[in-house]
């Protein structure tokens, strides 16, 4: 495996504790949709991380149209899909939190320099950003070098589809087999992997130790390389992909 000289960042529950604050602000807006075609079901914030997490809302929204059978208009997805944007945004800057150990694992990796370091998102651009000015972490990052899927390409999209992945490698010049990802979603992880990008498994934003096991369990069966339960961990993960440990499933 050639050496790894670029790593990408999942943002939601992986650099910021994001994905709870902003399903919150979903589930108002779901509601309201199903309301509206007459849909006798209501979810919380908790009930949409469990069957949507790792998509952005554009994608949920559309796996939601899939789930109950209707269809939106383009307007009008255009026109909640920003309603999102400035609720989810308004959370993360009231009380967004970085994940535990990771903003001091990016300190030690900026102040090295031996890789490049770049943000790679389902979530809308505007979010990404809010959510890593809110915990001090946007200073690790080149202002080009933070992705959204929701905003970065010509065509929207979400994770698992590995388009997003494929724009970031385009935009640093790496090949995929230089770069490794941390992700903590069955669908984040499979869009890098559908990018032949090497993935660490986040786990440690997962409540409880028996969700921990479980997605970890999961992320292997998928492909993911190694897994890491906290941020201290880091050095040893991404030392195992380096020394080829671990075999890539690429």
């Amino acid at each position: 495996m050639p050496k790894i000289t670029e790593i990408f960042f999942d943002c939601d529950n992986t650099l910021v504790l994001s994905e709870e604050l902003a399903f919150e602000a979903c589930a108002d807006l779901a509601n309201e949709i199903l309301e509206t075609r007459n849909i006798d079901v209501r979810y919380t914030g908790e009930q949409l991380i469990q069957d949507f997490v790792g998509q952005n809302f554009r994608g949920m929204m559309g796996s939601l149209q899939d789930k109950f059978g209707f269809e939106m208009p383009k307007e009008e997805l255009e026109g909640y899909v920003t309603k999102e944007e400035d609720k989810v945004i308004a959370k993360l800057l009231e009380k967004a939190k970085p994940c535990v150990g990771a903003t001091e694992e990016l300190e030690k990796l900026f102040a090295e320099k031996k890789y490049g370091l770049a943000v790679v998102s389902s979530s809308a651009l505007r979010r990404v950003r809010a959510s890593i000015q809110k915990v001090g972490q946007d200073k690790y990052f080149d202002y080009d070098r933070v992705f959204s899927a929701a905003t970065s390409l010509p065509k929207p999209t979400s994770k698992p589809d590995p388009a997003i992945y494929l724009h970031a490698l385009d935009v640093c010049g790496k090949k995929a087999e230089e770069t490794v990802t941390i992700e903590d979603s069955i669908s984040g992880a499979l869009s890098a992997i559908r990018a032949n990008i090497a993935v660490i498994g986040y786990v440690g934003s997962y409540p409880g130790q028996e969700k921990q096991e479980e997605m970890a369990e999961r992320l292997t069966k998928l492909g993911a390389q190694v897994i890491m339960r906290e941020w201290h961990e880091f050095p040893q993960c991404l030392e195992e992909i380096e020394s080829c440990a671990v075999s890539p499933a690429l």
